[in-house]
């Protein structure tokens, strides 16, 4: 376990440097060109930076982040 302060300009930018790998990985695991071994690995991280998120952003934010592996499996 890891404690540290931070000022809400920090949090801010976490927040947003979070958003955005998710938006990457969300964009990636889309792309049907990516082999499904890597879109494992892929996907064990999404869910680490996603648990990150989980407390920092708010719940309204986080929703649109949540990954739908039916939607994904399907296409």
């Amino acid at each position: 376990m890891l404690g540290f302060m931070l000022n809400q300009k920090e949090v801010q930018e976490i927040e947003n440097m979070l958003k955005r790998e998710m938006e990457e990985l969300l964009l990636d695991l889309s792309d049907p060109r990516i082999d499904e071994v890597v879109k494992r690995a892929m996907e064990e991280k999404y869910q680490v930076i996603y648990g990150i998120s989980k407390r920092i952003v708010s719940p309204k934010d986080r929703i649109k982040y949540m990954l739908h592996k039916k939607s994904r499996n399907s296409q």
